[in-house]
């Protein structure tokens, strides 16, 4: 009976989240990609800072390493910074 109840509830409460919405309008259109421009830097910038996290580890590790540690012959990209966040005009 419990196990009913709670799937009846559940059923109604979805039906009610499914109720259509209205089209947004053209500024939250705008502001929705603003925010998505603004979450795809900021996703540039974090990966720049891990790329250059990663290279200070490395080199730490080579210098405390001694000679008998040669780094890995595997060329890897240089770090790119992203620059500041230019908002779309």
């Amino acid at each position: 009976m419990k196990q009913t109840f709670l799937f009846l509830s559940a059923l109604v409460l979805s039906l009610g989240a499914a109720a259509k919405l209205p089209p947004p309008s053209d500024e939250a259109k705008a502001k929705a990609v603003e925010a998505a421009a603004k979450a795809a830097h900021a996703d540039k910038v974090a990966g720049y800072q891990l790329c250059k996290a990663r290279e200070k580890v490395a080199a730490h590790y080579f210098k405390n390493q001694g000679k008998g540690n040669k780094p890995s012959s595997v060329a890897t990209p240089p770090c790119a910074d992203p620059g500041a966040y230019k908002p779309a005009a």
